[in-house]
């Protein structure tokens, strides 16, 4: 006798196509199987309603309560950036003008440089800059 297949159920659905992949991403990298549907039909009618519910995210019934836990959980935070002189977390990133690499080439075309900004950190304890 053969077993009963799995049931797929419609966990969520999403008013973008992005947010849709964002979640089946993160569903991919945990290893938990699932598939998209309607991508195309939020291009044409971009407004959730009964006709048109959105991007569905379909999944095994029995991972519900793991896809539940991987969604909810903000992976997205990072360890907190520090300075690699003395580890101090009191940083932020600013704007510098510098005239480096590629950017050096109007100097040599037209005698005059085209500064361009780069973003660096800055730690507020020690001074230091790095990009």
């Amino acid at each position: 006798m053969e077993d009963a297949p799995e049931k797929i159920i419609i966990y969520e659905a999403y008013d973008t196509v992005m947010q849709a992949n964002l979640a089946k991403t993160k569903l991919d990298a945990y290893g938990v199987p699932c598939f998209l549907t309607e991508e195309n039909f939020t291009s044409w009618y971009p407004f959730r309603n009964q006709l048109f519910p959105g991007v569905r995210l379909h999944i095994f019934e029995r991972d519900s309560d793991q896809v539940k836990e991987v969604l909810s959980e903000n992976h997205l935070e990072t360890d907190p950036i520090l300075c690699p002189r003395c580890n101090a977390k009191n940083l932020t990133i600013e704007d510098t003008v510098k005239a480096d690499g590629w950017h050096l080439l109007p100097v040599v075309l037209f005698v005059t440089s085209f500064p361009h900004n780069k973003k660096v950190y800055h730690c507020h304890e020690c001074g230091n800059e790095w990009d």
